[in-house]
């Protein structure tokens, strides 16, 4: 039986604790959190910030570490954004700001789930994408991923994407042809044989979770659908 996810309330201060530079745009942002409760791969957490005139903005962001790694998110620039250019372009190990969570109970992984897993994700719905590959890596459960980014620059997380441990991973790019990429959107057909391709050996079909702008989880879900994955086996998150 899965774990008990338990309701978290109210804020907690937090430390930044180390960032990444994921690309010219994006930067994972890990936390130091005394009394951080753990989380389950594919939740997410809401960050506030906190003006010196004490105005207040807050936005969400999906925990990007698997669960027993320190609190990460992963967040991409919104240039006229009041929260994410102070996340990527500004904050500092040490800074302190404050977070509510994590949150949520639909999108996640839990160990125990042997069916095999196809992630599709778009843009930065990678980021609870990681967390849940890295999760399911320690418990030898296939991963397949597919994966789409507007150029090869905006590809988040490309070492670990095609390095040891990594999920088997198709990167496609809507905005350039690259060598070593698939060009163009996803398409039905793509999706239909990623999914038929994550059947294991005893037959048994993926579960699979979509993140993404809204169209793109949207025409993803229907594809896979189309393509005969039960709807008890899809798990969607959206934005935008």
């Amino acid at each position: 039986m899965p774990p008990r996810l338990r309701p978290v309330h109210g804020w907690r201060a937090v430390t930044v604790a180390g960032t990444t530079n994921e690309t010219a745009s994006a930067r994972s942002i890990r936390f130091a959190v005394a009394d951080w409760p753990g989380h389950v791969a594919g939740q997410h957490i809401d960050v506030r910030l906190t003006a010196e005139d004490g105005y207040q903005a807050t936005r969400s962001y999906s925990l990007s570490s698997a669960p027993g790694e320190a609190p990460q998110i992963t967040v991409e620039r919104v240039d006229d954004g009041e929260v994410s250019p102070y996340l990527v372009d500004i904050a500092a190990e040490g800074d302190a700001l404050e977070v509510r969570g994590p949150v949520g109970g639909y999108f996640v992984w839990h160990p125990g789930d042997d069916a095999p897993l196809l992630l599709v994700a778009g843009g930065s719905g990678i980021a609870p994408m990681r967390a849940i590959w890295r999760a399911a890596r320690t418990h030898g459960t296939p991963v397949r991923l597919v994966y789409s980014a507007r150029t090869a620059g905006r590809v988040l997380f490309a070492g670990e994407l095609h390095g040891p441990g990594g999920p088997e991973t198709t990167v496609h790019l809507t905005r350039e042809r690259t060598e070593g990429f698939a060009h163009g959107r996803v398409t039905a057909p793509q999706l239909s044989a990623a999914l038929a391709g994550s059947e294991d050996a005893r037959g048994l079909r993926a579960r699979a979770y979509v993140c993404g702008p809204t169209a793109f989880v949207e025409d993803t879900a229907r594809a896979l659908t189309d393509a005969g994955l039960d709807a008890e086996a899809l798990r969607t998150e959206r934005f935008g």
